[in-house]
């Protein structure tokens, strides 16, 4: 069973220095339908203005993940990390116990463009910690490269919960990979460029698809594309 859950119908907040589009319930936007899928609770696809971003704040307990499409963000957090976030690496936070952080855009020109992902965690009450870690773009072109797993694997980051986050460049229309969902897993597909193909259905920039109960996804580029697939319990 798949279910589109189309750019179209996020909610949506344009905060002058954010614009912001929420796939499932968050902050202002509010839908009782749409809270999350599985262990997946947020998903936002943010732009953030030059010489803006967010101001420090507080988190505990959820496994967040940050992936920059373009531009560099720079992180500062309450555990003493700080390190600019450029496309092609990938941040993780356990907020566990609680982590105060910050996020801020320092280019005086040009916007950053990033997706925030937000993934219930195994249990409460784990360390706060932070992560970073480049993935060199040839591991993602025309394959599904592992970038967050509970067990590292593949070089990935880790996140306390049983699940996996891959993301996958595809290069030019036709290209395609495949993943295979053991018994009773389920799987979220989220379209971050570009188009492709989805067990019939068709899936543009910033639409997402919620996939129970298929044994085998096989997701095609119908103009190249970029995506992101979670692997969940």
């Amino acid at each position: 069973m798949i279910t589109v859950r189309p750019s179209s119908a996020r909610g949506h907040g344009q905060h002058g220095w954010l614009d912001t589009y929420h796939t499932f319930s968050f902050n202002d936007y509010y839908d009782p339908a749409h809270m999350g899928f599985r262990a997946l609770r947020v998903i936002n696809e943010d732009w953030v203005a030059a010489g803006q971003g967010f101001g420090m704040h507080g988190h505990r307990d959820m496994e967040i993940l940050t992936y920059v499409l373009e531009g560099a963000i720079a992180h500062k957090d309450s555990l003493g990390n700080g390190a600019p976030l450029h496309p092609g690496e990938v941040q993780v936070m356990t907020a566990g116990t609680g982590i105060r952080h910050s996020e801020f855009n320092h280019s005086a020109t040009e916007p950053v463009h990033l997706y925030q992902i937000w993934i219930m965690p195994d249990r409460p009450g784990h360390t706060p910690r932070y992560d970073q870690r480049p993935f060199p773009v040839e591991g993602r072109r025309g394959r599904l490269q592992t970038i967050a797993s509970p067990d590292s694997r593949d070089g990935s980051l880790v996140i306390h919960q049983d699940a996996t986050v891959y993301v996958s460049l595809l290069p030019e229309a036709g290209r395609q990979v495949s993943h295979a969902l053991a018994a009773g897993r389920h799987a979220w597909l989220q379209v971050l460029r570009g188009s492709v193909s989805l067990g019939g259905h068709s899936l543009n920039a910033g639409d997402g698809a919620a996939i129970s109960e298929e044994a085998t996804l096989t997701i095609a580029a119908t103009s190249p594309a970029e995506i992101m697939l979670f692997d969940l319990p």
